[in-house]
């Protein structure tokens, strides 16, 4: 669905399949194919990685893994080290880590509406354990960023 207008797709495979594809835990989209200008390895970005790696297609649950690998080779590695990290990644991928540092269940992480463009800041203790977590931005505002991105998966 990378790259497609989310409402012309509700439109036309129903609001409810979507949510599915967008949100499962393990219930990936169709997969794009090689020759779609969408396909990773049509993009200069991904010019050094193994086309064999490169997925034509995925659900939460691959995002999870990649960001779990990510979080336990890097991520981790650096906080430990003292430093406070300041990410920006697409939907998905927030996700995964929001998933992931709050246990949320598999079921669960459907509901998961994470605004684009609000910090959210994570305090972890020692053993990287989430002794809190909170957005930057007013309730009221944030509420609304969270409704639009629920809204994303509607036809219009």
């Amino acid at each position: 669905m990378q790259g497609l207008n989310k409402a012309e797709i509700a439109a036309k495979h129903g609001e409810d399949q979507v949510l599915i594809w967008r949100r499962s835990y393990d219930t990936s989209p169709p997969p794009v194919s090689e020759e779609d200008d969408r396909f990773s390895i049509n993009d200069s970005r991904y010019a050094g990685i193994e086309k064999s790696r490169l997925p034509k297609t995925e659900c939460l649950r691959d995002t999870v893994e990649r960001v779990i690998e990510c979080w336990n080779e890097k991520l981790s590695k650096e906080i430990r080290s003292g430093k406070m990290l300041f990410i920006v990644a697409h939907g998905n991928s927030l996700r995964a880590l929001v998933k992931y540092l709050n246990q949320i269940a598999d079921k669960e992480s459907i509901e998961l509406n994470i605004p684009a463009g609000i910090p959210l800041v994570y305090e972890l203790d020692s053993a990287l354990t989430c002794l809190r977590h909170y957005y930057l931005a007013d309730v009221k505002i944030l509420n609304n960023a969270m409704a639009e991105v629920a809204k994303q998966r509607k036809a219009k």
